[in-house]
């Protein structure tokens, strides 16, 4: 069991991303876990920062702590060339501690490039193929590959670490958790359903599953609930609304009639670690091994201190159970 730090590049901008990840590895968390995006869910959020680079300062910044994508898209708006090379030189930079997340994407960012959003299928099979190209570059040497939309001619990465990063590939029902068993080392997912990793391991997975538990830690019940409403509301919409909508602006009209109720369900909210574990226990039971800790509350700080003094060990004592 191991249990991980959310940092939301949509949410804070880099500086405050690289505290933050200082602050989680001296809090006792052992991996923290970066969105990349190119826009925020919601206006509101106001930050977007190029993910690569602050993961390259915080592997500077940090001596224990694992570095994880969650997750990128290698086959819309990065060619997977591009992340295979980015992806070996942060696991030479993080000296092995390097985890690459990846998933097939959400038109909130993989459109600006304006080459258009294509239907599931196609953006399973171009996702498929980018998982190929990614392996198939982590091989070393010259490399060229043919795919019906994706196609590498004579690349070779010259920095390749002596073992490559390990795989977290995205999931969320049978045919892509078909794709994380065939061509990744781990499971990721944002949703505590059982058959997510009942299908991976169906399909031959074997790796840990990493999973995203929705906390929101504040002083009081309600003013977690506010905060979490204000800017994290978009949590809620479910994944065929959040991997279709093209701007922030979409996000603020859909989820205008979600209230703080809703909030309270999904998310835990407020100071009780009792409630925390009360979310984070479906995950767990689900089979997940890799536990995100997502905060929508409005200190991150006090969160850090609070995971450190009542949350973290208590989670590896319910794991171990």
């Amino acid at each position: 069991m191991q249990i991980g730090y959310k940092l939301a590049t949509e949410q804070y901008g880099p500086r405050e991303l690289i505290r933050q990840a200082i602050a989680a590895e001296a809090a006792g968390f052992d991996f923290v876990e970066m969105s990349d995006h190119y826009h925020p869910w919601l206006d509101d959020q106001g930050h977007s920062a190029f993910t690569w680079s602050v993961l390259g300062a915080v592997a500077a910044r940090t001596e224990r702590i694992k570095l994880v994508t969650g997750v990128t898209c290698p086959s819309m708006r990065y060619h997977p060339a591009v992340v295979a090379q980015a992806a070996a030189t942060m696991a030479l930079v993080s000296e092995g501690r390097f985890v690459l997340g990846v998933g097939s994407g959400e038109r909130l960012n993989e459109h600006v490039t304006g080459t258009g959003w294509p239907s599931v299928a196609e953006r399973h099979t171009r996702f498929r193929e980018a998982l190929e190209i990614i392996r198939l570059l982590w091989q070393g040497g010259y490399r060229s590959y043919e795919g019906r939309h994706l196609r590498l001619e004579d690349a070779r990465i010259f920095d390749l670490p002596a073992e490559p990063p390990l795989l977290a590939v995205a999931a969320s029902g049978p045919a892509s958790c078909r794709i994380a068993a065939e061509l990744g080392d781990a499971l990721f997912a944002t949703e505590e359903k059982p058959e997510i990793v009942r299908h991976y391991r169906e399909a031959g997975g074997t790796g840990p599953g990493y999973a995203e538990v929705p906390l929101a830690w504040a002083e009081s019940e309600s003013e977690g609930a506010r905060a979490a409403l204000a800017s994290f509301r978009w949590a809620l919409t479910g994944w065929k609304v959040m991997s279709e909508l093209p701007n922030p602006v979409n996000f603020e009209a859909a989820t205008a009639q979600i209230r703080e109720e809703d909030i309270r369900q999904r998310f835990a909210c407020g100071n009780d670690p009792q409630r925390c574990l009360e979310v984070a226990g479906p995950f767990l039971q689900a089979g997940f091994d890799r536990l995100v800790l997502m905060n929508a509350g409005p200190d991150p700080r006090g969160f850090l201190d609070f995971c450190d003094a009542e949350l973290i060990g208590r989670l590896k004592q319910l794991a171990a159970g």
